[in-house]
């Protein structure tokens, strides 16, 4: 699996250019001075090959999963595409469109997708994650060769990019390959620090509702911004993780056990924490209810559930199986060289280092009780957050 991540995401796009980036990764997939438009996908094909490519707030990453020996190939088209790529008007039309009907089915017909859309927008205040990966629409029209221009002279160089190369290889050998293709590229002007706006102090709850004919289950989610791995301090950002885990990580979670296995209420229900971010990030807990429960009621037990662990704290023997879950999970990525390669490139792309890949387990394995209770007492905090709901459309009454 070989990768290349491009420090350039949607949160990184000039003000007013909502979707560039996202834009911009279409692009990369269109001729060069060198190979016609289609050849790289051709040549991955016939040797039976995967590529693909995504767009985040924080980084854009193509990939591709070859045999060994196809390797310098790979890196000799992608180093090509890194600057020789033709920008001309007609191809800059025809993929606009493609990405204005992508946001149509993926986003606007899909009501989940919408909510989403207006909970970050309203959960963040002033941090560009508020704005949507894929852009807002009347934006992305206007998308044009020389927004498309400007963003690939300023990210797309050698020295803004992280190459990662998973599989059957000798480091050595990458090394050599890498020199041969991508270092005879010019390194690229120094970019200047990625500082962005940060959030002011949240003191408010904030709801966000929508209503839609197409839902038939009703659901909420409810968020707090919190630091990432990258903005946290003294480890908050592992103790976040194992409460994720431990509140609403899985089947053993607390979650799980009283909504879904003792109450009967839910349908489904977890937590997650997004700790691979630039900036402050985002903790949610959400849950569907089941049968005829009401939303509130479930609504409500999940807040006694928060509110639990931000009062009394997890149990030793808890904390312990969340730990081991969680380092367990780690070791089974392994078992997958592209999910070893997301790793260690969303966490080089987010200014994290090899090293902090490699020592995350010992770091979780030290988190105490008192910090995993902490950080629910400080950040999970009801009156500072957002909670979005999704509900059916309302009959009209005859």
């Amino acid at each position: 699996t070989h990768m290349v991540w491009y420090k350039a995401g949607s949160a990184d796009e000039p003000p007013g250019k909502s979707g560039i980036a996202h834009f911009f990764e279409h692009l990369m997939f269109k001729g060069t001075t060198t190979h016609k438009a289609g050849e790289f996908d051709a040549a991955i094909a016939a040797i039976g090959g995967s590529n693909n490519a995504f767009t985040s707030y924080d980084y854009t990453a193509f990939h591709e999963t070859v045999t060994p020996q196809a390797l310098g190939e790979m890196m000799s088209f992608e180093a090509d595409r890194m600057r020789n790529l033709i920008l001309s008007d007609e191809v800059i039309a025809t993929e606009r469109d493609v990405i204005l009907e992508e946001r149509r089915s993926r986003i606007d017909n899909n009501p989940d997708a919408l909510l989403d859309e207006e909970v970050n927008a309203t959960l963040y205040q002033n941090q560009p994650y508020r704005i949507p990966v894929i852009g807002w629409e009347q934006e992305m029209e206007q998308l044009n060769r020389t927004d498309a221009k400007a963003f690939y002279d300023r990210y797309y160089t050698p020295n803004n990019a992280v190459l990662v190369v998973a599989g059957d290889v000798e480091p050595q050998t990458v090394r050599e390959l890498a020199e041969n293709t991508y270092g005879k590229l010019a390194r690229g002007p120094d970019l200047p620090p990625r500082v962005r706006p940060v959030e002011p102090e949240q003191n408010t709850k904030r709801t966000v509702t929508l209503r839609d004919a197409r839902v038939t289950v009703p659901s909420f989610s409810t968020q707090w911004v919190v630091p990432s791995y990258h903005t946290e301090k003294h480890g908050e950002a592992e103790a976040l993780d194992l409460l994720a885990e431990i509140l609403g990580g899985g089947s053993r979670s607390r979650l799980y056990q009283q909504l879904i296995v003792k109450q009967g209420i839910a349908a489904s229900a977890g937590a997650s924490y997004q700790g691979t971010m630039l900036d402050d990030t985002s903790f949610a807990v959400y849950a569907t209810p089941r049968g005829d429960a009401k939303l509130a009621d479930v609504e409500t037990a999940v807040d006694a559930e928060v509110a639990r662990i931000a009062k009394d704290g997890v149990t030793a023997d808890e904390l312990e199986k969340a730990k081991t879950r969680l380092v367990r999970a780690m070791i089974f990525a392994r078992d997958k060289q592209a999910s070893m390669a997301n790793i260690y490139g969303a966490t080089l792309a987010t200014g994290g280092t090899v090293r902090d890949v490699e020592q995350w387990p010992e770091r979780i394995r030290k988190v105490t009780a008192d910090a995993v209770k902490a950080v629910a007492a400080r950040y999970l905090v009801m009156d500072h957050s957002t909670t979005g709901y999704l509900l059916p459309q309302v009959r009209a009454e005859n």
